[in-house]
């Protein structure tokens, strides 16, 4: 599997992870009702298919090196869908986990 195919599965799962939380979140603490926390389930649920694609066969490696996608793309859809503007140290903290999702993931291993 390609680097960029196995960026675009983490890609995809934390559009599910996130929102599915984001919905649940919504239908909770915004009152917005049982149909967003049921899509937020669903959503979920989604991301846990996704995580199974990476070519990787050890679950620990995969959701370890996918914490940093999740940290990245937790700050992320805090701006597109809240509003929220990071700082410089939470652009650094999350470059940081892009970093050792990289290496985590994609470092040679003699096997």
């Amino acid at each position: 599997m390609s680097v960029a195919r196995s960026v675009s599965l983490f890609v995809l799962a934390a559009l599910f992870e996130i929102g599915g939380a984001w919905l649940v979140w919504q239908g909770i603490r915004e009152h917005k009702g049982w149909i967003w926390i049921g899509a937020g389930v669903l959503a979920l649920g989604l991301y846990g298919v996704v995580a199974t694609w990476q070519h990787d066969d050890d679950f620990g490696r995969v959701l370890a090196a996918y914490g940093g996608v999740f940290v990245a793309g937790s700050i992320a859809w805090g701006m597109v869908a809240d509003g929220y503007r990071p700082d410089r140290y939470d652009v650094t903290g999350a470059l940081i986990c892009l970093a050792g999702m990289a290496v985590i993931m994609y470092a040679p291993r003699g096997h």
